[in-house]
C-alpha cells in the first residue's frame, strides 16, 4: 500500500556545489582597438580635453571665491564626465587615476570626481600611453573626456530640469530630490590566496591584514556618508533651504544605500544652481513625482442590506500590512480582521491615530484591504472566517496623495520596519501606490531602490501595483483618451514609452502586478475596451521596466475602462458598466454609500489579490523565506488561453506559417509579455500539487557566492519517459533571489552586489555531463555538448528562446517554461544556480535565493506525483548511502 501524503511540495535535492563555469568578459570595443592603434593621437585628444577642463574649473573656482562673494565652502574635488569602454572594470579608474566613481551610466558613460583639479595622474598616464609605456593600456579604454560641464548636467538633471535650467529663477523656491554618491576611493582588496609553501603563521598574518583592510573600507564609507550629510546640512543652512525629509529634526538617514543617499531639498534657484554646478558627488537631480491615486469611480449603487457576520482570523494567522490611504476600520466586513493595536498614521501634521480612509467616493485603502481578505467575491451572507490580519499604515492624505513633505523612500522604510519588527513580524506588504507618470530609466529611483534594499535586509515581500494610465492626462503623461485622439488604438498604445510602468513598480524585488479585464461588455453607447476575457485592462501600465526587466511579473483582475463609439471618443473609468469592475468592499465614510459595489477600477485593486495568495503561502509555509513565496506565486502564473494560443501556433511543427505570419506571432508574443508578464497567478497551483502536477522547491534560506554554482537534481522515473509514450510535459522553472543594491550603477549586473542566473541540463544530457559543463573542471574542455536545448519560451539569451527579444535572466525573479515530449526526457533533470560578481569585491558577499521546478502532464493522461515522489525518496537514500561510504573511506585513511 503506498504511503499516505497530502500532495506536499517535493524537495529539490542539491547534488553538487562548486565553482561556476562562467563566460568571459565579452568583446573589446572597436573604439578601444582603434585607440590602441593610434596612441599618440588618442593621448593628444584626451590631453587637450583635460587641459580645457582644468582651465575651466580653475576659472570657475576663482570666480566663486572672488571679491565680494560669500558662498558656502565646497569640497576640492571636481566632477568629470567620461565615456569609457563598456567592458572596462571601473575599479581601474580608481586604481590608476584615484578617481572616485560617482555614477555609472549605460553605453560607457561614467561620472567621476577628482581630488586634483589638474587631474595630474590621468594626464601623466596619457603621456605614458603615447610612448607605449608598461601599465598604461587602460587609457585606450577611456574613449572621451567631456570638458564642457553641460554634458554632465544633461546626465544628472531630469529632462524637465535640464530644459528649464537656463531659466531657473534665482529667487524662486524649488523642491528637488538629489542623489549623493558616498563610495569614496576605498575598496575591499582581493582576498589573498594561500601558497603551497606559506606557513600557518604567515597565512594568519595575511588573513588578519586583509580583514583589517576590509573593516577599514566599511569604516571609511560610513565616515564619508556622515561627512557629506553634514556638508549638505551646512549648504542648506547657508541658503535657508529646508531638508524636507527630516522628520522632527532627527538626523536624516532615509534613502540610505551602500554607496549613496538621497535628500529632498526645498531651496532657492540660486542655491540649487550653486549646489548642482559645484558639488562634485551629485549623480541625480529630479523633481518629486506627483504621487496621487484618484481612482476611477462611477456612481455608487443603492445601499444594500447585509446579512453577514465575519469571524476574526486565528490568533497566529498571517498579517498583511496595507500601506495606503488608511482604512475604515469599523467597516462591518473588515472590523474583525483589523489589527487595531498596530494602526498608525505616518502623515505630518496628523495624529498617529488618524488612520481612517477619508478618500471621497468610497475610499482607497478600504477597498484594497477588502480585496486582500475576500479576493474576487465579497461575502454577503453567513459567517465567513477571515483568513488574515490586516494592518493599517496610512501614508496618503484625504485626497489620496502623498504630501510633498513626505519622502517616499523614507515613508516606505519607516512603515515596513515598524510592522516587520512589530509583534506579528509582518512579512507581506501591499503597496498600491505609484507616481503619476512612467518611471525614469536613467537610474533606479530612490523609492524603488529602497524597496530593493528593504527586501535584502529583511525577510519581506512587497506586492506593488504597476500603476494606471488616466482616462485623460496632462502632458507629458497622456491618458487613454489622449492616445485614442492621437490615432493610437487599444491595445497598441500600451506599448508606448508613455505607458511604461510607474515608479516604484520598476523595483527589482517588488512583485509588480498589472491588471486584466473580465471580458467584453456593452451598455447603450458604452462598451469595454477588452474584446475577450483576460485581455489587458485599458489603464494597466506595461513593461519592460528599467534594464529591460520583465514588469509586471503577474496580473490580476482590476476591471476595465469603457468608451463610446463616436468620434472623438469619450472614455470613462468606474462603474459605468458595473460588470466591467471588480467587486470591492467600499468605505461608507465620510459620505454614506453601499458597503460593497462594482464602481471602481485600477491596478490598485488587482494587487491585493496577489497579496492574498502570498499570505496563503505564508499560512502554508510559515518557516520558509518570502523569496520562496515570490517564486511560487510566479511559478503558478500562466498566460490566459488567448495568449497561450499564440505560443501554441509558434511551437506547432505542423503549422504552415509564412515568414511574415511567424514574425507577426513573435511580435504578438513580445507584446503579451510586456502587458501581462508571466500571466495570472493561481492560488491552487501555488499551494497544492496534484496527480498531474508536481512542484519541487528549495527549503529554508539558500545562499550563493559570486563564482559559485549549486546543482540540483530531479530524478525522472522510467514510467514518465517510456519510448512508446509521447505525452506533452510542461516544465516550469522559477528562480527568486535578492542581493544588496547600489543605486549609482546604471547597469543590472552592477546594481546588485551579486547577481544570479540558472541553466539546465539539455535533453539527452546526463548528470555527469551537465556537472562538467556547469562547474569548473579541467576535464573535457572543448568537447561538443551532448543532447539538445530545451525549447524554452524565453531562454537566458534573447536570441535563443521562442520570444527572441526578452531574456529570462534580466531580473531577480527569473521564470521560463517549455513543453517537451515525455519520451525525450533524460533520467535526471538538472539545474545549476550560478552566482556572479556584481559591484561588491567582498568574498563573503552572497545572494539569497529560492528555486521552484514544476512538472505537469498537460493532457493529464497519467499520474506523475507518486512516481516522482518515490524517485526522490530513492535518490535521497542513494545519496545518504554515498555519504556513509565516503565517511568510512576517510576513517580508514586516517587509520
Amino acid at each position: 500500500m503506498p504511503d499516505q501524503h497530502n500532495f506536499e511540495y517535493l524537495p529539490l535535492i542539491r547534488r553538487y556545489q562548486g565553482q561556476a563555469k562562467l563566460r568571459g568578459g565579452g568583446k573589446t570595443s572597436p573604439q578601444t582597438i582603434e585607440n590602441r592603434n593610434a596612441r599618440q593621437a588618442h593621448s593628444a585628444a584626451l590631453d587637450a580635453a583635460a587641459q580645457t577642463f582644468s582651465a575651466s574649473w580653475q576659472e570657475r573656482r576663482a570666480q566663486r571665491q572672488g571679491v565680494g562673494q560669500v558662498l558656502p565652502p565646497i569640497p576640492p574635488d571636481v566632477p568629470i564626465l567620461l565615456k569609457v569602454d563598456p567592458g572596462l572594470d571601473l575599479d581601474a579608474l580608481r586604481d590608476k587615476f584615484t578617481f572616485e566613481i560617482v555614477a555609472e551610466q549605460e553605453e560607457g558613460y561614467v561620472i567621476v570626481a577628482s581630488a586634483d583639479i589638474q587631474i595630474a595622474p590621468f594626464r601623466a598616464m596619457l603621456q605614458r600611453f603615447a610612448v607605449q609605456a608598461h601599465g598604461s593600456a587602460t587609457i585606450a579604454q577611456v574613449h572621451k573626456l567631456y570638458p564642457d560641464d553641460t554634458d554632465r548636467l544633461a546626465r544628472v538633471l531630469s529632462d524637465h530640469l535640464m530644459t528649464a535650467w537656463s531659466k531657473i529663477d534665482v529667487d524662486q523656491l524649488y523642491v528637488v530630490d538629489i542623489g549623493i554618491a558616498c563610495a569614496g576611493t576605498q575598496e575591499i582588496p582581493i582576498r589573498p590566496k594561500r601558497g603551497k609553501r606559506t606557513t600557518d603563521a604567515d597565512w594568519a598574518a595575511k588573513e588578519f591584514e586583509w580583514s583589517q583592510a576590509r573593516a577599514n573600507a566599511y569604516d571609511e564609507w560610513d565616515a564619508i556618508k556622515i561627512q557629506r550629510e553634514a556638508a549638505i546640512q551646512h549648504f542648506a543652512n547657508f541658503y535657508h533651504a529646508d531638508i524636507l525629509h527630516l522628520v522632527d529634526g532627527v538626523d536624516f538617514d532615509a534613502g540610505v544605500l551602500p554607496d549613496s543617499f538621497t535628500v529632498r531639498l526645498k531651496i532657492s534657484g540660486k542655491g540649487l544652481k550653486d549646489f548642482v554646478l559645484n558639488y562634485p558627488y551629485i549623480f541625480e537631480v529630479v523633481e518629486p513625482e506627483d504621487i496621487a491615486l484618484p481612482q476611477d469611480l462611477g456612481q455608487p449603487g443603492a445601499q444594500l442590506q447585509r446579512a453577514v457576520a465575519p469571524i476574526a482570523p486565528d490568533a497566529d494567522a498571517p498579517a498583511v500590512c496595507v500601506i495606503d490611504s488608511g482604512i475604515q476600520e469599523g467597516h462591518l466586513l473588515l472590523r474583525p480582521a483589523i489589527d487595531q493595536a498596530t494602526s498608525h498614521c505616518f502623515l505630518p501634521g496628523k495624529t498617529a491615530t488618524d488612520v481612517g480612509d477619508y478618500v471621497a467616493g468610497g475610499g482607497h485603502g478600504t477597498r484594497v484591504a477588502g480585496a486582500v481578505l475576500y479576493g474576487e467575491a465579497v461575502a454577503q451572507t453567513g459567517t465567513p472566517k477571515l483568513p488574515f490580519w490586516i494592518q493599517n499604515a496610512r501614508v496618503l492624505d484625504d485626497d489620496n496623495r502623498m504630501p510633498e513633505e513626505v519622502f517616499p523612500a523614507e515613508a516606505m522604510r519607516t512603515a515596513v520596519e515598524r510592522y516587520h519588527f512589530g509583534p506579528r513580524t509582518t512579512r507581506i506588504f501591499n503597496h498600491s501606490i505609484n507616481a503619476y507618470g512612467y518611471c525614469r530609466l536613467r537610474y533606479m529611483s530612490s523609492w524603488a531602490a529602497e524597496i530593493d534594499a528593504l527586501s535584502n535586509e529583511h525577510d519581506v515581500l512587497i506586492i506593488q501595483s504597476v500603476g494606471n494610465i488616466r482616462p485623460v492626462g496632462p502632458i507629458p503623461y497622456p491618458g487613454v483618451k489622449d492616445h485614442l485622439d492621437a490615432g493610437r488604438t487599444y491595445p497598441e498604445y500600451l506599448y508606448e514609452p508613455a505607458a511604461r510602468v510607474a515608479n516604484p513598480g520598476q523595483s527589482l524585488q517588488a512583485l509588480t502586478v498589472g491588471s486584466i479585464a473580465y471580458g467584453s461588455f456593452e451598455t447603450g453607447n458604452w462598451r469595454s475596451f477588452a474584446t475577450e476575457p483576460d485581455f489587458p485592462s485599458a489603464f494597466s501600465r506595461s513593461g519592460p521596466g528599467i534594464w529591460s526587466v520583465i514588469k509586471p511579473e503577474v496580473v490580476e483582475y482590476g476591471g476595465d475602462f469603457i468608451r463610446t463609439s463616436n468620434e472623438p471618443t469619450d472614455v470613462q473609468g468606474g462603474g459605468g458598466i458595473p460588470a466591467a469592475c471588480p467587486e470591492l468592499v467600499r468605505s461608507t465614510m465620510p459620505a454614506p454609500g453601499p458597503a460593497i459595489d462594482r464602481d471602481a477600477t485600477g491596478t490598485s485593486f488587482a494587487t491585493p489579490k496577489v497579496a492574498r495568495i502570498a499570505a496563503q503561502l505564508q499560512r502554508l509555509l510559515p518557516s520558509e523565506p518570502t523569496l520562496l513565496y515570490r517564486a511560487l506565486l510566479v511559478q503558478s502564473a500562466q498566460w490566459p488561453e488567448w495568449a497561450e494560443d499564440i505560443l501554441s501556433r509558434l511551437r506547432s511543427p505542423t503549422a504552415a506559417l509564412t515568414q511574415g505570419q511567424r514574425q507577426q506571432l513573435l511580435d504578438q508574443a513580445s507584446q503579451v509579455i510586456r502587458c501581462i508578464g508571466f500571466g495570472i497567478p493561481d492560488e491552487t497551483r501555488a499551494t497544492v500539487n496534484s496527480d498531474h502536477r508536481t512542484t519541487f522547491i528549495t527549503s529554508s534560506e539558500s545562499q550563493v557566492h559570486a563564482g559559485e554554482c549549486h546543482i540540483y537534481q530531479v530524478p525522472i522515473p522510467a514510467p514518465l519517459r517510456q519510448q512508446a509514450d509521447e505525452y506533452d510535459i510542461r516544465i516550469d522553472v522559477t528562480l527568486s533571489y535578492v542581493a544588496q543594491p547600489r543605486r549609482t550603477r546604471r547597469n543590472l549586473r552592477r546594481y546588485l552586489s551579486t547577481w544570479v542566473d540558472w541553466v539546465t541540463s539539455r535533453l539527452g544530457e546526463g548528470i555527469n555531463d551537465f556537472r562538467v559543463r556547469a562547474m569548473k573542471s579541467e576535464e573535457n574542455e572543448g568537447e561538443p555538448l551532448p543532447g539538445s536545448i530545451l525549447p524554452w519560451t524565453l531562454h537566458e539569451s534573447s536570441t535563443w528562446g521562442l520570444i527572441r527579444d526578452t531574456r529570462r535572466n534580466s531580473g531577480t525573479v527569473q521564470k521560463d517554461w517549455a513543453i517537451v515530449k515525455s519520451n525525450t526526457l533524460p533520467d535526471h533533470f538538472c539545474i545549476a544556480v550560478r552566482g556572479h560578481r556584481g559591484w561588491s569585491h567582498d568574498p563573503d558577499t552572497t545572494a539569497r535565493y529560492a528555486l521552484a521546478v514544476t512538472f505537469e502532464i498537460v493532457g493529464q493522461e497519467i499520474s506523475i506525483y507518486d512516481p516522482l515522489r518515490a524517485a526522490v525518496i530513492e535518490l535521497q537514500t542513494q545519496i545518504e548511502a554515498e555519504v556513509e561510504v565516503e565517511a568510512e573511506i576517510e576513517i580508514e585513511g586516517e587509520e
